[in-house]
């Protein structure tokens, strides 16, 4: 962010008013194919880092979940499985239309009774402090605009002894990766957008809004100055993704 007045939407500077707007407008475009795209951009290993994320979330049941930028529900519906029908999933998006995906495929799915849907802003959460046992974004924080607000917000409605985890795309480790990453990023992803969505310029910034996230250390630190201890993180995929993961004590 280069002021308080603007922030960046992929490599463009935009007024911090405007970029939710924008980019609510890009995942309106995307929502109707999105998990095609997801399964096409990741060749299915999005679903094991997903996975990675619910296992080290270390979930129980009875316990309470806040899923934010949930997008169509992959994590919802694992972490809906696991509290069983003493706990509860809360799913949530800022986005009205990956929202409504979100519920429609869940209940396609045969998912209901311990789920509850609401329309949030991750940067003021209308929950109780110290309410969830587990809060977890995934592929979202960096859509944020303001993204310590967000993550301060995650640290007040955590119960003590809970724990938050962010599953993000990162910075790869090695060189080699970064610049074959940056080819596959900025040639093949928007051509796929072309000819899955018919919209190439919203994966082009999905692509640069990646290049813009924090590090992996960066994001540690954040995490840390929101409140959260005990932080750590674990790159996947060669630092293609990471999960990074604190506690409220």
């Amino acid at each position: 962010m280069s002021d308080d007045k603007t922030t960046h939407f992929g490599y463009k500077q935009v007024p911090v008013a405007e970029k939710a707007g924008q980019v609510r407008e890009v995942f309106d475009s995307v929502a109707p194919r999105y998990d095609v795209m997801n399964d096409l951009m990741s060749l299915g290993i999005h679903r094991l880092w997903k996975r990675q994320t619910v296992e080290l979330a270390g979930v129980r049941r009875g316990q309470r979940v806040l899923d934010l930028a949930a997008g169509t529900g992959d994590l919802s519906e694992r972490f809906a499985g696991i509290v069983g029908k003493e706990g509860e999933v809360v799913v949530t998006d800022i986005n009205a239309a990956m929202l409504t995906r979100g519920r429609d495929r869940l209940v396609d799915a045969g998912v209901a009774g311990n789920v509850h849907y609401a329309q949030v802003d991750a940067e003021a959460l209308p929950f109780p402090t110290d309410r969830f046992d587990c809060i977890t974004i995934g592929f979202g924080l960096r859509n944020v605009t303001r993204k310590q607000r967000a993550l301060e917000e995650m640290y007040r409605v955590l119960r003590p002894g809970g724990r938050a985890l962010v599953l993000e795309f990162s910075h790869p480790e090695s060189l080699l990766v970064r610049k074959a990453y940056d080819l596959y990023s900025f040639s093949v992803l928007p051509a796929l957008g072309r000819l899955i969505v018919g919209d190439g310029h919203s994966y082009r910034y999905l692509a640069e809004s990646i290049r813009m996230h924090p590090d992996q250390e960066t994001l540690r630190t954040m995490m840390e100055q929101a409140g959260l201890e005990r932080c750590d993180f674990f790159n996947l995929s060669g630092g293609i993704v990471a999960i990074h993961r604190g506690y409220k004590l």
